[in-house]
């Protein structure tokens, strides 16, 4: 089907659609281009018009003109003043009624229950007459479709933020107090939207919902809580204008199911073929890796991606505050901390890392080190548990700063049990927001007599040109005296033909666009496997 019958279609279906769409053309004088996906190379463009469905009946206008900034738009059913009442009165009939029933287990048997509780609230003919029971509320077919819509999204989903949370474009919607709602999009990067909260009220009863959702309610006497939502994506809530001063505020970072895959980030520039067959070996071999940045670096987009590498037999054990790590294994062990609760029913992420060690996993994945847990992961690694964290850090030389300083009290002959560290940086280039691997250093080791830790830059990203510099290439610590011994390459160079092997096998995925994250899985399960004969591909 052409784009044009797409949109077509999108128009029958969704009346307001064809409103909004001849409201603007009044307004511009110019028509918007309707598109399903957006080409990243639109990160280029400075004027923008275009629209693209998130789900009906919502669509997302992205605008912008000369001299100004681009705008995001989210098109719904809206209601006019004289709906507005007649809406609210269905909602508190609606909502009466169903507290007299009895509570549906799952998300979907309560949108059915919701949805058969307002069709027999409403109608939208003459009412019937019925003795001892009050008449429906009768509407415009108009009126019930969006209604019905609404109804769904304010009691059931994301209310006023339905749209951003269905955008699979974004990353991250902010909000403080009555502002609009700003958004960070893939695409585009910051972005004001139209999107805002009518009420104070509104706003606090929206978060004290979010709260619930995520077992940490929040009121006057605890009005911080954090936590992951139903749809796995985090949200950090500051509740009352005595915390957060310009009114209730709320962070949400999106949480994609599937993650992104090697292959992605790679054709993105977030890193080269080279340094992803680079970890591809660390991984397979049991090295612990940790992937530092800034908050947005894009450290646990990177974890998810590198998981693949590790062996598909392995047992793999995650302990996090908020799941967001997505091991594709057979054999995971996915536990999160518990906070919620009188102190002694709460789990902290020291226990769960304690836990890891009695599971005896072949590999321990920490989403996110921020304290004293940090102890622990090093203990792991000090008795044979390869570990992978994220850790807020913006080079090697902080991250050991941080680990051997107070809290987590690290001591640094430790240190060297970490094998890797990956710096991640996120930047503004020629206006485009751009994640890169700054750095890829090994720990070599302690020595008294240098009065610290050595670490040897593998690859170095260069900014003038964008290109990752392979600075290791027959000069890497872990590739020649960890792997190739453990391999038991009698030459310890020939290491190297193996890392350009596997690079080789990521260019060919990336140039044949095989960017599914489970497909890539299944390719490096095969080549671990099988060799060059098992891929799908020639070489």
């Amino acid at each position: 089907m052409e784009m044009n019958d797409v949109f077509d279609e999108a128009i029958k279906r969704n009346p307001h659609l064809l409103e909004y769409i001849n409201e603007f053309q009044k307004t511009k004088n110019s028509k918007p281009l309707f598109i399903s996906q957006i080409p990243r190379e639109m990160a280029l463009e400075k004027t923008p018009n275009i629209i693209y469905p998130v789900g009906d009946p919502i669509f997302i206008h992205i605008y912008g003109e000369a001299g100004k900034e681009i705008q995001y738009i989210v098109i719904e059913p809206r209601l006019n003043k004289n709906e507005i009442d007649k809406y609210n009165l269905i909602v508190e009939k609606v909502l009466e009624k169903g507290l007299k029933s009895v509570a549906p287990v799952s998300k979907e048997n309560l949108k059915k229950a919701l949805q058969s509780l307002f069709e027999n609230a409403v109608t939208v003919s003459a009412p019937e007459k019925k003795l001892f029971t009050p008449p429906p509320i009768q509407v415009t077919r108009e009126e019930y479709d969006k209604f019905r819509y609404l109804i769904v999204r304010d009691i059931i989903d994301s209310g006023p933020v339905e749209a951003a949370t269905r955008d699979p474009y974004l990353e991250d919607i902010h909000c403080i107090g009555l502002n609009p709602v700003s958004l960070v999009h893939k695409i585009f990067g910051p972005i004001k939207t139209n999107i805002r909260f009518d009420s104070k009220q509104s706003l606090d009863n929206w978060l004290r919902t979010m709260s619930e959702r995520i077992g940490r309610p929040i009121g006057d006497a605890n009005p911080i809580a954090g936590g992951t939502l139903p749809s796995g994506s985090r949200i950090a809530i500051a509740y009352s204008d005595d915390i957060s001063r310009r009114g209730s505020s709320f962070t949400i970072r999106k949480f994609t199911s599937t993650p992104l895959s090697i292959t992605q980030l790679i054709k993105w520039g977030t890193m080269s073929s080279e340094e992803a067959a680079y970890l591809w070996l660390c991984l397979e071999n049991g090295m612990s890796v940790f992937l530092c940045g800034e908050t947005a670096s894009g450290k646990t987009a990177a974890l998810n991606a590198t998981l693949v590498f590790i062996d598909t037999k392995a047992k793999i054990y995650s302990a996090e505050d908020a799941t967001e790590v997505t091991p594709p294994h057979d054999v995971w062990q996915q536990l999160a901390t518990k906070e919620e609760g009188p102190e002694e029913s709460q789990v902290q992420m020291f226990t769960l890392l304690k836990a890891a060690l009695r599971s005896r996993p072949n590999y321990i994945i920490v989403g996110e080190i921020r304290g004293i847990e940090g102890a622990v992961a090093f203990q792991a690694m000090q008795t044979g548990h390869p570990v992978m964290a994220t850790f807020h850090a913006s080079s090697v030389k902080r991250m050991i700063q941080r680990f051997i300083g107070a809290p987590i009290n690290v001591p640094v002959t430790f240190i060297d049990n970490l094998n890797v560290c990956v710096v991640l940086h996120a930047m503004y280039r020629e206006g485009i927001l751009i994640r890169r691997i700054a750095a890829i250093e090994e720990l070599e080791g302690y020595y008294e007599e240098a009065g610290g830790v050595m670490t040897r830059a593998v690859f170095q990203w260069n900014p003038a040109t964008d290109k990752h510099d392979f600075r290791g290439a027959n000069n890497s610590y872990i590739l020649e005296e960890k792997i190739a011994v453990r391999q038991g390459y009698k030459d310890k160079r020939k290491i190297y033909d193996e890392l350009f092997t596997r690079a080789r096998i990521l260019d060919a995925m990336v140039n044949r666009g095989i960017f599914d994250f489970m497909e890539t899985f299944k390719i490096v399960k095969a080549y671990r496997e099988h060799g060059i004969e098992g891929l799908p591909f020639p070489l």
